[in-house]
Order: structure tokens, then C-alpha cells, then sequence
């Protein structure tokens, strides 16, 4: 059962924080044993359960990984720098993960093991190279990596969301107007054209007719798109018709190679931060491959990753894959021929 508290340290500083304890008695005699000068106890209500997918922005996740990164540098000791952290954070749903994470690793776990409560916060490819960086003592340079990656991410993100802003509002605009003069304006123009007994310009036949149909058949068109839409999310979740979808995105013309680069650039910056961090070659591309949208290329690249297990080339399998770019599957090779000339060259130093 989950216990939320507030208790002081011997310092003066309070903290709160969520313990998982059978009954209060052994929550309280958890807390004493850890230092701390209880100020309150109770059982934690059920809503504190949404903790486990707590509302956090990935810039608040960018700034603690970046903090403990700095702490860690200094040598200051983890649970420590997870209860500074925690108590200067404004936002208080960070606060109780940090706390349930340093309750976690007073009991003795090491910290990648306690981020695994927190699966929607903490991705696999995070807690990874948390475990890489507790391995090879390395903690502070691969936390910083990792603040680096996620706010090169975040970036690359916003300036997307920001260019596709403009157009977005600009179609929306556009097509309310349309909508708006064939529905109101075009009618009361049709009267006039009516009373001349004219033959009229094949275009305006065109421009009235589609404005009457719109005003009879307007609320079936619209019933329809929203029904197709729902079907057609209903089918994505069907089997292995998402899988079949993304595979028909690569084939059209434009979106498709615009796709194949977006991902493949993501799946190299990704491997490139796991290899400097110590993480193996294999593991690297099976984790590289999560951070991927599209499941065709997915699939294509863990059996490249399989191909390198049996012994083949990187670069070799790279260059198998048609959804991925000849150029990256080149640097790819590259990279991997300049990791191991260093690694040859750091042997030859020793």
C-alpha cells in the first residue's frame, strides 16, 4: 500500500514524497530509518495511482535530466540531488516521481531500475543509457548526452509544429470561406441568374450546381467524412493494417522519401548517442529502432539489426533496406570503420 508524507531532514530541509509500505507502522519505521523527522502520514487515495503517467512536459524532462546531470558532476549523491531537485521543481506531479525514485533507490535499486515505474516518462532508450552511464561510471557525461539529445529533439519538434501553423490556419480559412459563399453568398446570386433565362458560362453551371448540392446534401457529406474517419481510425487499430499503411505512406511519392529521411536521420542520431555512451552495437539498433514512427521501416531495420548479429556488416545491412537512404547507410559504414580505427588506436596507446 502506497503512503504519502511529509517529513523534515536532519538539516531542516521537508520533503514529501509517496513510500510503499504493508501498514503505516512499517512506513514510519522505513522513514526514521532513513533520517527523516516525520511531520505527516496517510494512505495515499486511489487517484494517486495516475502518478505511474504523470503530466510532465518534455522541457521539465530536459531541465531534471540536465540538473542531476550537474549534481552527479559534482559529486553530490543521487538521493541527494533527486531531493533538491525535487523541492525546487515547480511542478508537483515531477516532485512525487522524484521522491518515489529516491525512495526507491534508498532501498537499495539502482537508479535505472527505479525510473522503470514510470515506463511513460522514462522511455527504454532513457533508461538504457542511465544503466550505461551506472555501468561504466560515466553517469554525469551520458546524463548530459541525454539532455542534449532530448533538447535537440524538442527543438527539431517545435520548429516543425511552428511551420506547419501558418498553412494549417490558412487552409482552414480558405475553406471556410468556400464554404461559407456557396452556402450563403452564391444562393442569393442564383436568384438573379434565374430571372435572365441566359445560357450561362459552363463555369458558373459548375459554381451553382456545386452550391446546390452543398446546401441539400451538407449534412450527409459531413455525417460521412466524420463516419469514414472513425472507420478508418477503427481499421489502423485492427491487426496489422497500421503496419500496412505506413508501408503505403513510403510508396507515394513526395510524403515517402520525406519519411525515409525524417527516420533514418533520427535512427543514426540515436545509435550515434548510445554507441559514445558504451551501449553495444546490437543493443544500440534494436533501441534505435523504437524512437521510429513508421513500423515499415521498423521491422526493415530490426532485421538489419539481425543481419549484423550473424555477422554481417552494418553498413551492408543498412544498404539492404530500400526504405533507407544509400547516403546514411554510407555514413553509416563510415562511422562504424572510424569507431573501430579509434578503438584499435586506443589499444595500440595502452
Amino acid at each position: 500500500m502506497n503512503y504519502r508524507y511529509r517529513a523534515m531532514t536532519q538539516d531542516g530541509q521537508k520533503l514529501q514524497g509517496i513510500i510503499d509500505a504493508n501498514d503505516e507502522r512499517q512506513a514510519r519505521l522505513r522513514l526514521r530509518e532513513e533520517g527523516l523527522f516525520l511531520l505527516d502520514i496517510r494512505p495515499q487515495k486511489s487517484s494517486g495511482v495516475k502518478t505511474r503517467r504523470p503530466r510532465i512536459s518534455h522541457s521539465e524532462l530536459t531541465l531534471f535530466t540536465r540538473q542531476l546531470a550537474t549534481l552527479s558532476a559534482a559529486a553530490l549523491p543521487l538521493e541527494e540531488s533527486l531531493a533538491v531537485i525535487g523541492q525546487q521543481s515547480s511542478n508537483k506531479r515531477l516532485g512525487d516521481v522524484l521522491n518515489q525514485v529516491r525512495s526507491a533507490i534508498l532501498e537499495g535499486h539502482p537508479l535505472s531500475d527505479a525510473l522503470q515505474h514510470f515506463p511513460t516518462l522514462f522511455d527504454s532508450l532513457y533508461r538504457t543509457l542511465v544503466k550505461a552511464g551506472e555501468k561504466s561510471g560515466l553517469l554525469a557525461p551520458v546524463l548530459e548526452k541525454l539532455a542534449d539529445y532530448n533538447e535537440n529533439r524538442q527543438k527539431i519538434r517545435s520548429k516543425l509544429i511552428q511551420s506547419l501553423i501558418y498553412p494549417c490556419m490558412l487552409t482552414t480559412v480558405a475553406i471556410g470561406v468556400v464554404i461559407i459563399l456557396l452556402t450563403a453568398v452564391v444562393p442569393k446570386i442564383t436568384e438573379q441568374f434565374v430571372h435572365m433565362k441566359q445560357q450561362l458560362p459552363l463555369s458558373t453551371r459548375i459554381l451553382l450546381g456545386l452550391s446546390d448540392t452543398l446546401q441539400r446534401t451538407g449534412p450527409t457529406l459531413l455525417a460521412t467524412v466524420f463516419i469514414v474517419a472513425v472507420g478508418f481510425w477503427l481499421w489502423l487499430k485492427r491487426g496489422n493494417n497500421r503496419h500496412r499503411f505506413h508501408a503505403m505512406l513510403l510508396r507515394v511519392a513526395l510524403i515517402g522519401p520525406l519519411i525515409c529521411a525524417i527516420n533514418s536521420a533520427r535512427y543514426l542520431r540515436t545509435l550515434s548517442i548510445l554507441q559514445s555512451s558504451g551501449v553495444p552495437l546490437l543493443d544500440g539498433m534494436n533501441l534505435s529502432t523504437e524512437s521510429l514512427n513508421n513500423l515499415e521501416i521498423r521491422q526493415r531495420l530490426a532485421n538489419a539489426a539481425e543481419n549484423v548479429r550473424q555477422g554481417n556488416s552494418i553498413h551492408l545491412s543498412l544498404e539492404q533496406n530500400r526504405n533507407f537512404p544509400a547516403d546514411d547507410a554510407l555514413h553509416g559504414g563510415l562511422w562504424r570503420k572510424k569507431r573501430a580505427a579509434r578503438h584499435i588506436n586506443g589499444q595500440s596507446r595502452r
